[in-house]
């Protein structure tokens, strides 16, 4: 079976890493209630994490690896194609030599961290005080409400109404602790 070469932003990869692990993780607030019980709280999934290792070899090896070096240097987000799993916007967050390297082999370790949809509707503020990427949502004068209701989390609440959570929290000064919400509690949408 022949594999999709693997690309991020605008590089892609002579052949395919050697390995690649894709860790999931789902955070859960607990909560200490009386009489030696807990209330858990489902946050949500967090970003998914991709690691791999690979080689390049031959007479251009140290060269294409530096190739792949200044798309690290780059930072932002990009578009990272992946042989098997789907596509996804994610961020390249680390790249190491794993040996000295040579000017026909070179041994690497990377890491890419995968946007969640929360980042994409972000406001993303330049060094300038510009912003960039998403635009700024209008809010409508009127305040509209929304009662809690048993497993309701602040992150929950923001997906329903398509909100950030950031902006949510934004307007509803009143909650001290995002990862601590009670039933009856009335939260203001944005």
């Amino acid at each position: 079976m022949k594999l999709t070469p693997m690309q991020y932003k605008d590089y892609v990869w002579p052949h395919n890493p050697e390995t690649y692990t894709i860790t999931f993780e789902r955070k859960v607030a607990v909560k200490k209630v009386p009489f030696g019980r807990y209330s858990m709280q489902d946050l949500g999934l967090t970003y998914r994490v991709m690691r791999g290792e690979g080689e390049f070899a031959g007479e251009n090896a140290y060269a294409e690896f530096k190739k792949l070096a200044s798309v690290f240097y780059q930072g932002g987000a990009g578009i990272l194609v992946h042989p098997v799993w789907q596509t996804a916007e994610a961020y390249f967050v680390e790249l190491e030599l794993t040996q000295q390297p040579l000017e026909d082999y070179v041994r690497y370790r990377f890491a890419f961290w995968e946007t969640s949809p929360l980042d994409t509707a972000l406001i993303r503020v330049s060094d300038s005080g510009e912003t960039a990427g998403a635009e700024r949502a209008a809010v409508p004068p009127e305040e509209k409400h929304y009662t809690v209701v048993r497993g309701d989390t602040m992150w929950g609440i923001a997906n329903r109404f398509d909100v950030t959570l950031t902006a949510l929290l934004r307007v509803n000064p009143q909650i001290k602790n995002p990862n601590y919400i009670v039933t009856g509690q009335r939260v203001v949408i944005p």
